[in-house]
């Protein structure tokens, strides 16, 4: 089995403001609804255990819920048909499951239960169908895994897909290249089409890119306040224009864009819009901020598409290392295997498009997540905000200084790709569970929220 996850899943589009708590849940009330709309059920409920009762009602979990149910998708639903439609929903008022079939449903038929977890995963939820006499005619148990990703209670774990440049490792990743005489974006290339046209391949990493680019460019052009109770105000905007006007006097700032682009797209990602999961949604500012920075300050040429698609390539090979061999999810492994998984996917990718080999390319890896070990994952109020926003520019900097220490090396160096990412596993594994996204502990325990 090879540790490969292919970037139209590694990156998908979707709404945010979290991928383990929006996007995830939305897919599993999707799936449940596809496989209960035909027994006819007069009644749905849902119990969101762990890390989903902790901190769902900040990261907009049961409107997700309604909206899958409704059948929504997040790669396609608008954002607006999702926001509020649990906590403005009128008790005892129909809903269409799967759009097809009426069933009664009120708000007290989505039970948050933070005390209950459940041993396949912190994210957990089960879905239930019940008939007029209240038997119950199908129940789901769902795991929400990270970065959007849900495995149904029963099904196996990793991935049945087989690819022909199979790998489980760092190690024997670049052992690959070394063999074949190739880079770890040519690796990923050959996987992806081993399934699709090359022509297809690139289609939909251009559509990537795209998503991830629109994003930046609304966060960048909104202004107010971000929804919820700590009434945190949108800065993207306000920054944006202080750059513009730097420019027009010569003076061009390009770290200061590569922040600002990061925390654009949090923003937007916070206020519930479209984002691309990269790996995830609270870490989504990351990648995207580090390829326009390269597109727009760095890249050689006029067209950044072919170097683009590297980018995303290499990200998405070293991504699926964090995700097979420890995790993208905060609530297992705390902000460092989002925001760490991200920054180190992002350094890997900058430095393959800024000429490095794929030594220097685990190089920058490595060193972009050695520095997240034991980041811990405690949103103010339960919400993507503070200090996610921040914390995606301060990660987006770190990418790049990781990048080009690495591109000053040989691509040797002391401590392992592959050690740094078992201890990322090891340490998520002992983390107490306060600090991860339950809102029990660290800042959100210690910022009064009004």
């Amino acid at each position: 089995m090879t540790a490969y996850v292919s970037a139209f899943e590694l990156f998908s589009v979707g709404v945010g403001p979290s991928s383990s708590h929006t996007v995830g849940p939305m897919r599993a009330a999707l799936d449940f609804a596809g496989r209960a709309v035909d027994a006819r059920p007069a009644r749905i409920t849902c119990d969101l255990y762990g890390s989903l009762g902790a901190t769902g009602l900040g990261h907009g979990t049961p409107d997700a819920i309604v909206a899958g149910l409704q059948g929504h998708a997040p790669e396609t639903v608008d954002p607006a048909d999702v926001r509020g439609v649990w906590s403005d929903w009128v008790d005892g008022s129909p809903l269409l499951l799967d759009g097809l079939w009426p069933v009664t449903f009120a708000r007290g038929d989505a039970q948050l239960q933070p005390r209950v977890r459940l041993p396949g995963h912190p994210n957990a939820l089960m879905v239930t169908a019940l008939g007029a006499g209240g038997e119950v005619l199908l129940q789901e148990t769902y795991f929400s895994i990270g970065g959007g990703f849900i495995r149904r209670d029963g099904e196996p774990r990793g991935s049945a897909v087989e690819y022909p440049m199979a790998y489980g490792t760092a190690v024997s990743l670049l052992a690959l290249c070394s063999l074949e005489g190739v880079t770890i974006a040519d690796v990923a290339r050959r996987n992806e089409e081993s399934r699709r046209s090359p022509a297809e391949v690139d289609g939909a990493l251009d559509a990537i890119w795209r998503a991830m680019d629109d994003c930046i460019t609304a966060g960048l052009h909104a202004s107010g306040t971000l929804p919820g109770a700590l009434g945190v105000r949108r800065r993207a905007g306000a920054i944006r224009e202080q750059l513009e006007s730097d420019a027009r006097t010569g003076r061009v700032l390009p770290g200061e864009w590569l922040a600002t682009f990061a925390l654009a797209v949090n923003e937007e990602n916070a206020s519930g819009g479209r984002v691309v999961t990269a790996p995830t949604n609270g870490a989504a500012g990351i990648l995207p901020a580090v390829a326009r920075y390269w597109a727009q300050f760095v890249c050689p040429t006029d067209d950044p598409a072919p170097g683009m698609r590297e980018f995303l390539l290499t990200a998405t090979a070293l991504g699926s290392l964090f995700k097979a061999n420890a995790s993208i999810s905060g609530a297992e492994g705390g902000c460092q295997a989002e925001v760490g998984s991200a920054c180190a996917m992002a350094a890997g990718g900058l430095t393959a498009v800024m000429g490095g080999t794929p030594e220097q390319v685990e190089n920058a890896a490595e060193i972009a997540i050695e520095h997240h070990l034991g980041l811990t994952c405690d949103p103010v109020g339960g919400l993507v905000q503070i200090p996610c926003i921040e914390r995606n520019a301060i990660a987006a900097s770190t990418a790049v200084t990781a990048a080009r220490l690495a591109l000053r090396g040989d691509g040797s160096h002391f401590v392992s790709l592959d050690t740094v990412v078992e201890t990322m596993r090891q340490t998520g594994a002992d983390m107490s569970t306060k600090y991860k996204e339950t809102s029990e502990g660290g800042l959100a325990v210690n910022v009064v929220e009004c």
